[in-house]
């Protein structure tokens, strides 16, 4: 038999098979148990506040553009390889083409459109999504230290302007006046203190849990004791460090009640995969319970805060309130 008689023989167990790892490539990439009513959400969880969906629609547009670029991409592929390959009778080396200047002048600017297109988005959505209202309905100081969480409630649980005042709190002196002078007036306040052996009594989620009102605005202040922690709960697609010596403010509106489940997204320390919570958003009613019933408890007053910034960083960007 000739060498390329041999070859076509070859080839042929090869294409008979290309059918069948095509639909078993199908089938890997469909079969992942995903619905159709999860698919547009490309792997998201089900955003539960008022500001996650603009989160959800920036990774929608950003896949939108891979996916334009990829077919692009894979279609001059494929067109190179059917419309330029090798003739069987021909082995002459094909034209040269270099110093092509329209060509090398779109694969510079295209890449720099993309980019700048995605930057502009991307700054649009994130100016939105850490805006800060004058006064928001609720305050709560996250608290991150090796190996848990607490939670700081900034409110005024009996309703008396008179038992409190959580501005002049010494263990509060972490946070910066900007953010302070925004506290409730007779604000005692009540806190939560986790450790990695907590569990949620009603799910049975390790860490502590964070209770939030459905659709009152929160203000999250978040501080450290030690290291870089990253406060991260899964269906608000959002996550925002929690750095010592420097405080990072964020907002949301729950808008879904539900039991949701948090986690550190910094690399820590030893323990760091512990360090999770829960964050249970339930009625502007049943949290104003809650803080009655954390008082009841002993628990008043605030847990330290964190470490305290230098002048510096708390006289920094005074117009941002």
């Amino acid at each position: 038999m000739s060498p390329n008689g041999s070859d076509r023989s070859s080839r042929r167990p090869m294409r008979r098979k290309l059918p069948q790892v095509l639909t078993a490539g199908l089938i890997l990439a469909t079969a992942t148990g995903c619905t159709y009513k999860d698919f547009p959400r490309l792997g998201m969880p089900t955003p539960v506040t008022e500001e996650a969906p603009l989160i959800l629609q920036l990774w929608q547009g950003s896949w939108a553009a891979a996916l334009v670029t990829g077919v692009l991409v894979w279609g001059l592929i494929l067109w190179s390889i059917i419309f330029h390959r090798r003739s069987r009778t021909k082995i002459e080396v094909p034209p040269q083409t270099r110093y092509n200047m329209p060509i090398e002048a779109l694969y510079t600017v295209t890449p720099l459109i993309i980019v700048s297109v995605l930057f502009y988005f991307t700054a649009r959505d994130e100016s939105k999504l850490l805006s800060l209202s004058p006064k928001p309905a609720h305050t709560v100081n996250v608290v991150g230290y090796q190996w848990s969480w607490g939670f700081n409630y900034v409110e005024n649980v009996d309703g008396n302007a008179g038992t409190g005042d959580a501005k002049a709190d010494k263990n509060l002196k972490a946070i910066p006046d900007k953010y302070s002078k925004n506290f409730p007036a007779g604000a005692e306040g009540v806190y939560d203190a986790g450790i990695p052996g907590d569990r949620n009594p009603q799910t049975g989620n390790p860490g502590p849990t964070l209770w939030l009102p459905k659709g009152e605005k929160v203000r999250f202040i978040l501080s450290s004791r030690d290291v870089i922690h990253s406060f991260w709960v899964v269906p608000f697609l959002f996550k925002q460090d929690v750095i010592p010596g420097h405080t990072n403010v964020f907002e949301v509106t729950p808008n879904q009640e539900g039991t949701f489940l948090g986690k550190c997204a910094e690399l820590c320390g030893v323990d760091h995969s512990r360090m999770l919570f829960n964050v249970k958003v339930v009625s502007p009613e049943r949290y104003q319970q809650h803080l009655k019933e954390l008082a009841e408890k002993g628990q008043t007053g605030f847990i330290p805060s964190g470490i305290e910034q230098t002048d510096p960083a708390r006289n920094a960007e005074k117009n941002q309130l």
